[in-house]
């Protein structure tokens, strides 16, 4: 006959009571406190998906749909088993759309031609929302607010195309296309397009990178050539500016920067605005320095956007390694802590793809990590992102095991964002159930209010925590049959990442039965 004993009552740990060992009645048995649960570990880890010319996604311009959706599974796929938890997804390489847009035609490294819908048809940034957030991934959508047309096209340009129906603000220089940051309107599209996105998909930020206006270009002697932006330059003076050139293409950017910070957040106030912009300020900033002037050469004044808050997170990229005296990682990184007055985010950008490569530029594998190490170090940054996942991919030089085993062993929360707004993250209530399957914890909120973001799941086995996120979409979740589960800790996680309190429950230990 099955031996259907029972097992005896358990204590917080999961443990037999020792006083219903005893035979002490359960009316005189002192309660026993609920495990200690750690703090949850914060920390963002974002990696670059790259489109344009088919850097990472997808792979060719010539694969059909399936194909294209494999591909992306497997970028997700690799993200969270890395133990990611941002994946920033380029949607808008050169005034064109890696999803279904009214304003601006289909991207030609997507579907071969711009312009030319997917077919069968699908929508990429969607699709990217959708598997993303059901590995509890954030997304983010990253554009480039200027560039219209890439060196690398192979197709014509779509009737739709802003270089065919408003050719007054594109501009050629240095090969490529570029809609002039000094008219009113091309601000006016990147606003309205971005805006499109915020409103249309859950995303959970906007992003740009670090074109504002060009790289500068030189013809074949080597002279400078210089922005051809003489037409709305002599407008905006004779409207009665009084601005030099440089302090006006500044403005330009600005202007723009500041007007999408605010208005992504009237329209979702939990949607992160972040911008990665080339890793130094000034040559001299800090005095060692010595580099390109983004100021001066790309106009753009990356610490005027910390320093006001007009972005959420900042992301310098910081592409050199830690051994170069006049870009040093640290000291850069430094300065750039020293100027987030506002305690904005900042994530340094990391040129990952150059960590273990070979050629001009690359670095040993091992300076990866020490840049990691340095972050976290840092008073006031917060987590890395990675260019780009071309290098996950391949695991290059063995990364990514290196990584799994050494800075990203345990899952990490992005930081929270409390200067944005978000429903109150639920108290949870939550039950486990004896299933087929194993134990099985049941998830749901206390109460009325809005569905949680996410569920916080801790885990304590015999020798540790064990964290890991579930979407909050998720009723039940079995636990991992490979772990011995003492104790089980379940907090609700909102959009901008605040924390509930903690329920805490036992797992009592799963009895088997014999046959004889």
């Amino acid at each position: 006959m099955p031996d259907h004993r029972v097992a005896p009552p358990v204590d917080a740990d999961g443990r037999a009571s020792r006083a219903e060992a005893r035979g002490v009645p359960a009316t005189r048995r002192r309660p026993v406190a609920p495990p200690t649960v750690p703090p949850v570990p914060r920390e963002f880890r974002g990696v670059w998906v790259t489109s344009v010319a088919n850097m990472d996604w997808p792979s060719k311009r010539t694969l059909s749909t399936a194909a294209q959706q494999a591909e992306l599974l497997a970028i997700l796929d690799r993200a969270a088993a890395l133990r990611l938890n941002a994946v920033i997804f380029q949607v808008r390489p050169a005034a064109d759309a890696l999803y279904a847009s009214k304003i601006e035609p289909w991207s030609e490294y997507l579907t071969g031609a711009q312009g030319k819908a997917p077919s069968p048809f699908w929508d990429p940034l969607a699709f990217a929302v959708r598997e993303a957030h059901a590995r509890g991934l954030e997304l983010h959508a990253w554009f480039n607010p200027y560039r219209a047309r890439y060196s690398d096209v192979k197709t014509r340009r779509s009737r739709t195309h802003v270089a065919r129906t408003h050719p007054e603000w594109v501009r050629s220089y240095g090969g490529f296309l570029w809609m002039d940051p000094g008219e009113s309107a091309v601000r006016n599209r990147t606003v309205q397009v971005v805006l499109d996105v915020v409103r249309r998909y859950d995303i959970d930020g906007v992003h740009f990178d670090d074109y504002f206006y060009p790289y500068p270009a030189s013809d074949r002697r080597g002279r400078p050539i210089a922005f051809p932006d003489d037409r709305s330059f002599r407008r905006y003076q004779k409207q009665g500016g009084t601005l030099a050139r440089g302090d006006w293409r500044r403005r330009n950017v600005d202007l723009l920067v500041e007007e999408l910070g605010r208005r992504i957040h009237d329209e979702k106030p939990w949607v992160r605005f972040g911008i990665s912009p080339f890793g130094i300020w000034r040559p001299g900033y800090p005095v060692q320095v010595r580099g390109l002037d983004a100021y001066e050469a790309l106009y753009a004044d990356s610490r005027r956007w910390l320093r006001e808050g007009w972005v959420d997170y900042l992301a310098p990229q910081l592409y050199w390694p830690t051994t170069r005296p006049q870009q040093s990682y640290g000291a850069l990184l430094e300065w750039w802590a020293s100027e987030n007055v506002q305690q904005r985010h900042l994530w340094p950008g990391n040129f990952t793809s150059q960590a273990g490569a070979r050629g001009s530029g690359s670095f040993p594998l091992a300076d990866l990590f020490e840049q990691i190490r340095v972050t976290r170090e840092m008073r006031g940054a917060g987590g890395n992102i990675h260019f780009s996942m071309r290098s996950f991919l391949r695991n290059q030089g063995g990364m990514n095991d290196s990584l799994r085993l050494g800075p990203y062993t345990e899952v990490a929360l992005p930081p929270a964002t409390p200067w944005l707004s978000a429903p109150e993250p639920p108290v949870p209530a939550v039950r486990l159930q004896t299933t087929a399957d194993g134990t099985a914890l049941q998830l749901r909120r206390a109460g009325r209010g809005a569905p949680p973001w996410q569920w916080l799941v801790r885990l304590r086995t015999d020798s540790a925590w064990i964290t890991m996120v579930v979407p909050g979409g998720t009723a039940r979740w079995t636990l991992p049959p490979s772990l011995s589960v003492t104790s089980v800790a379940v907090a609700s996680v909102n959009r901008i990442g605040m924390l509930s309190s903690t329920v805490t429950l036992p797992v009592p230990p799963v009895v088997n039965s014999s046959h004889p």
